[in-house]
């Protein structure tokens, strides 16, 4: 029995992402692709930000032209989207989105928007006494994504 029969139909993946997952970016894309795959999945980087880092990062590349600036395509020149976008294997179809709010509630709300079939967010290892907790990001998306969810710690 093979990968796809094994596993339901995903159409649509998200992959949270943000600066911390630099460190992790190869195991994330890694993750993503086994899933993706077997499916022709897409893939929908996700990279939320913070109003203050939104405002300055707008300053920097601002149509002085309009004075807007999309935010899926500011999130589409990010270093680690663009770092993992690279990384992803050609045939593999993608697209960038973004949004300012709190981490996990972003990440939630465009899973939703895009109907996502499977979430894809990084952590890193916890020591043992908090093991128990997850990170406020983390958590969120995991009680709260309307599908399934793949963390990928750190080695």
């Amino acid at each position: 029995m093979g990968v796809a029969s094994m596993n339901p139909t995903l159409d649509t993946i998200v992959l949270g992402v943000g600066e911390a997952d630099s460190s992790r970016s190869e195991t994330l894309v890694d993750a993503v692709e086994e899933l993706a795959r077997p499916t022709d999945a897409r893939v929908v980087f996700v990279h939320i930000f913070d109003l203050k880092s939104y405002k300055e990062t707008v300053e920097h590349v601002l149509d002085h032209e309009t004075g807007r600036v999309d935010p899926n395509e500011l999130a589409d020149q990010m270093s680690v989207v663009r770092d993992m976008r690279d990384q992803l294997s050609d045939e593999i179809q993608y697209e960038t989105r973004a949004a300012t709010r709190k981490k996990g509630d972003g990440i939630v709300a465009i899973a939703e928007d895009v109907d996502a079939d499977r979430v894809v967010v990084g952590g890193h290892r916890r020591s043992p006494s908090s093991k128990a907790i997850l990170g406020s990001t983390v958590q969120t998306v995991l009680l709260n994504a309307p599908c399934p969810v793949t963390f990928v710690r750190d080695t």
